[in-house]
């Protein structure tokens, strides 16, 4: 390797989130830490994480900024809640997500906890594969004015506020109307929620 291209390279960082409320998550978020360490990553936490972490020689970033920036990855450790939440750090720099599941169905995470070293070890040796998923865009608005602007992993949903009546929804694709319900609510859910509802009910993974 010659001075040039040594000059050019950049240090590798990764951002942990873990579920601080379980014990398990933040011993398994320690034992991460060392791994990266040990392979001369870098190991950033949020800062509303730090104190239960605990993890020294660590770099601290705030939540609400653009805490995935300049990260090669998201480490999650926790359940599926916990990834969601890791979703919404790592979507502003388009940054990939790992999952380790230490909650209990684990439907959105990569791996178990047995199998905690070996996908650090594929993550350290670059050996994965990023794998794209569908979200959905979501705007609100009343009266032609905006009220809200977000997005959604795994479904967005128009319900009824009054519990005594129904709704009366049209769905429409590019502009023209689909179809027209009265009913208590609608689901629109991506191919990663729709799944998840299937699985939950004990219905085929489609």
């Amino acid at each position: 390797m010659t001075a040039s291209t040594t000059a050019h390279m950049t240090a590798r960082i990764m951002l942990l989130v873990a579920h601080t409320g379980r014990d398990d998550a933040v011993k398994a978020a320690h034992h991460v830490a060392e791994l990266l360490r040990a392979a001369g990553v870098g190991v950033r936490l949020l800062a509303s994480e730090q104190d239960a972490l605990g993890i020294p020689d660590s770099t601290v970033v705030d939540p609400d900024g653009d805490p995935a920036a300049g990260a090669e990855m998201v480490i999650v450790l926790g359940g599926d809640g916990t990834l969601l939440r890791a979703a919404e750090v790592a979507r502003p720099a388009a940054v990939p997500v790992v999952g380790i599941n230490l909650g209990h169905v684990g439907f959105l995470a990569e791996a178990e906890p047995d199998r905690l070293e070996a996908t650090i070890d594929h993550v350290l040796r670059g050996d994965y594969t990023v794998e794209r998923r569908m979200t959905l865009d979501v705007t609100v608005t009343s009266g032609g004015q905006q009220v809200y602007s977000g997005w959604a992993l795994n479904e967005t949903s128009v319900e009824k506020a009054n519990r005594q009546r129904m709704v009366e929804l049209i769905a429409e694709v590019d502009g023209r109307p689909l179809s027209r319900w009265g009913c208590d609510g609608v689901v629109a859910a991506t191919p990663t929620g729709s799944t998840a509802y299937a699985f939950s009910a004990g219905g085929p993974v489609v």
